[in-house]
């Protein structure tokens, strides 16, 4: 009897998984085709610019510093010599400092970028499980090039409804087929035996997630 329980609640589950429908996204695609996207590029470009030209001043005050230094210091005494010495050194050591505070991994590039970002990437994902609703998808997989779905076949990708979603009208058309480094499939999307996934070293992949 105890048999019997175990196998009818085994199928019912499988039953239950199979009717379950998938769906996937080019998140890349999607946001490549979003006008904000591409305004948030901009701005980010921008504060890299304003960054690199301030700290070319700070090298140039270091390079000017250094050569005045070795011009005079033969007829500098010994003690204003270690001054200037180190002066330099503190100006190297304070480039150094704004290097890393601009432009190191969660620095203020970092910050920036996904301060500006976090707006158009709600919206892109607040669309994304609007479609998902509406058309009852269990799980939406993001088929981006470092995401983990192998294989889609190219009626699974809600991509554009996402687009026709955010009122934006797609300029080109999404990536088809297999991601890059991937084996061909032939998956029948639609239930949990269809696309074979491979889970990641890393589930980072929310750059762009909530």
């Amino acid at each position: 009897m105890r048999k019997l329980i175990l196998l009818a609640t085994f199928f019912l589950l499988v039953v239950n998984v199979q009717a379950q429908k998938y769906a996937c996204v080019n998140t890349e695609y999607i946001m490549s085709n979003v006008p904000e996207y591409n305004q948030v590029l901009t701005k980010v470009n921008k504060y890299v610019e304003e960054w690199r030209k301030e700290l070319e001043a700070k090298q140039a005050e270091v390079d000017e510093l250094r050569q005045q230094y070795q011009q005079e210091a033969y007829l500098l005494p010994d003690n204003l010599k270690q001054r200037r010495q180190d002066e330099i050194r503190n100006k190297e050591a304070e480039l150094r400092n704004l290097q890393q505070q601009r432009f190191a991994p969660g620095g203020d590039l970092d910050q920036k970028r996904a301060e500006l970002m976090k707006p158009v990437q709600d919206r892109i994902y607040n669309a994304i499980e609007r479609v998902a609703r509406e058309k009852n998808y269990a799980f939406v997989f993001d088929k981006s090039a470092s995401a983990t779905l192998l294989y889609a076949g190219e009626k699974y990708d809600i991509s554009n409804q996402v687009l026709e979603i955010l009122g934006v009208k797609p300029t080109s058309n999404p990536p088809e087929g297999i991601n890059s480094g991937s084996a061909a499939r032939s998956p029948d999307t639609k239930s949990s035996g269809g696309s074979k996934n491979k889970q990641p070293d890393n589930m980072e992949k929310r750059e762009v997630r909530r």
